[in-house]
């Protein structure tokens, strides 16, 4: 094997600084610049390179919680990768062809995602969770010509009629190529030419929590490199195990199952779980002594209903990212820890671009501050600076190497998120005078009551510190007098019947932590519509209440607060 070219030297450079200055934030920021990179592939100029002759594991996935599963070296994956991608290459596969890939968490998932950036393939996750008809569309949209997916799923592809050479993983099917037989293959890969660093490599679909989904458009450096920013914030050293529990099929799955942990040439871990049971988990991050953790919100909420000090765990990081972390969670973790959940915040159209990072003070609801290789802006609805606005990518001087190329197939959707000069990220956000960002909202789901900007987060936030709410949204809810009033759909916690009680409760709750202006009015205990990646779909709670009378009847398991008219004696109840 040849030495590292001047790309990967660039890269490595970069990379070290970050390792080297893991808690010193202002010189991290300060000093780090995205590398120069020319010709570039991650997979053979950075992973081959440090997998040769590495025994050290890269991949690690557990099956059983009471098992140790599977570990593969580094060594391991590069070689079976370079076998991966001549089996690719033997059906068909070239470079800028578009291979879709519909896999859960098992070891040929990793094998396919290398391979086909060292065959210059162009990739096209996508989650198993899919319908027909949404996978029949993403195939249609994104142009795919191969599809390598999962044996359990190939049913789903029955009524797809254009040309499609497809691959199964697991149980072989008629029509289908198996691909057990990429064993086989030869562990000397060869290139058919170079990879420049702006090729396409990922094409990933948004996950359309405001509008159907786009198809964003990573190229060899923008995920791959981009993702150092990642690999800060969530504090990843080498030797690291590092667990993030997330789907396949979604970019967050890239960015802590695949690129932050390798860039930091730590192991990432994989527990398959037939159904997420939170004592499961406890057990299984003490048992694989795992270091790092990254969890989404919706796993933290269920976490916390676990008794956390019986679980000795040695995690030296902690992370939560898809939707913000509400305070009162962060707050639990550390009491029963001593180690507090770091924040961040990032889209599948970038890396992560704030983020609170290691050994830096955890401002109280804050996401933290830019990370290194970032500027962030915040602009009003003329694209001035504000101190409250939207969140902003300066495009001017040197474009940040972890955002997207662009929407692919949409240039109109292009042009309007990079519009005047910035890449809008549609979140807003406001800046303290000590540099730290605190999250308001998607901008669709900002509004107004009696005049007054309300953030469904900072509601939704107070609200599931009631002890008998697991999960909330706060939505505008139309009122004759105020315009629109604060309406929470919660579900409730194991142990809480919901009912005219707990609402009670709620409403008591609501008034004792916020101001009458913010206080919610409205109340529904039902379940929360989610995208099928876990977030939830405000845009559909909106929906639902602009479809009803201003002074509607009550629906099945509401209630308002004049239900209630002991609460409101003696209060300023008057709009603005």
């Amino acid at each position: 094997m040849t030495g590292p070219t001047v790309s990967t030297q660039n890269f490595l450079a970069a990379r070290d600084l970050l390792l080297r200055h893991r808690t010193d934030y202002d010189r991290a920021y300060r000093e780090f610049a995205w590398p120069a990179l020319g010709e570039f592939n991650w997979a053979l100029d950075y992973f081959d390179v440090v997998a040769q002759d590495n025994p050290q594991p890269a991949l690690w996935i557990v099956d059983d919680p009471t098992g140790e599963g599977t570990k593969y070296s580094y060594a391991q994956m590069s070689e079976r990768s370079a076998r991966m991608a001549n089996f690719l290459r033997g059906i068909g596969v070239g470079r800028g062809d578009r291979l879709l890939l519909m896999l859960p968490n098992r070891v040929e998932l990793w094998d396919v995602m290398l391979a086909a950036m060292k065959l210059g393939a162009i990739v096209l996750p996508a989650t198993t969770q899919l319908s027909a008809d949404d996978l029949r569309d993403r195939l249609q949209i994104g142009e795919a010509k191969f599809a390598v997916a999962d044996s359990g799923e190939l049913a789903k592809f029955d009524g797809i009629e254009f040309p499609l050479t497809r691959v199964s993983v697991g149980a072989p099917r008629d029509g289908w190529i198996d691909l057990a037989a990429a064993g086989g293959a030869s562990p000397h890969f060869t290139p058919d030419g170079p990879t420049r660093a702006t090729d396409p490599l990922l094409l990933y679909f948004t996950s359309g929590t405001t509008s159907k989904p786009k198809l964003v458009e990573h190229t060899h450096q923008s995920y791959p490199v981009g993702h150092l920013s990642t690999m800060y914030w969530i504090g990843l050293q080498p030797g690291d195990i590092h667990w993030n529990i997330s789907s396949p099929g979604w970019a967050k799955h890239a960015w802590s199952c695949f690129y932050a942990p390798w860039n930091a040439q730590a192991c990432v871990f994989v527990f398959n779980y037939a159904r997420f049971v939170p004592r499961e988990t406890l057990d299984v991050l003490v048992r694989c002594r795992i270091t790092t953790l990254c969890a989404p919100p919706t796993v933290w909420r269920m976490l916390v209903q676990e008794p956390l000090t019986q679980y000795p765990v040695k995690l030296r990081e902690i992370v939560g990212a898809g939707e913000p972390l509400n305070p009162e969670i962060i707050e639990r973790v550390r009491h029963a820890w001593d180690i507090t959940i770091r924040d961040g915040f990032g889209q599948t159209e970038t890396t992560c671009l704030v983020g609170n990072s290691p050994g830096q003070p955890v401002v109280a609801g804050s996401m933290g501050r830019p990370l290194p290789g970032y500027r962030i802006e915040l602009v009003d609805a003329d694209d001035q600076a504000a101190t409250e606005g939207e969140i902003a990518l300066p495009l001017t001087g040197q474009r940040p190497l972890g955002l997207m190329t662009g929407y692919a197939n949409n240039p109109n959707a292009t042009v309007q998120a990079m519009r005047n000069g910035y890449y809008h990220t549609s979140d807003v956000a406001l800046r303290r005078e000590d540099g730290y960002y605190v999250y308001v909202g998607r901008a669709d789901d900002v509004f107004k009551s009696s005049d007054y900007r309300l953030s469904p987060f900072e509601l939704e936030s107070v609200l599931i510190e009631h002890e008998a709410i697991a999960e909330a949204a706060v939505v505008p809810s139309a009122c004759a007098v105020r315009l629109a009033v604060p309406k929470a759909f919660v579900t409730v916690r194991h142990g809480y019947e919901a009912g005219p009680e707990l609402a009670r409760s709620v409403f008591q709750f609501s008034r004792e932590k916020l101001s009458p202006y913010k206080r919610v009015r409205r109340l529904q205990f039902s379940e929360l519509p989610k995208t099928i990646s876990g977030k939830i779909r405000r845009v559909e709670l909106r929906r639902r209440e602009l479809e009803r009378e201003t002074e509607p009847a009550r629906l099945p398991g509401e209630y308002w607060e004049e239900d209630f008219p002991d609460l409101l004696g003696g209060t300023n109840t008057s709009p603005r």
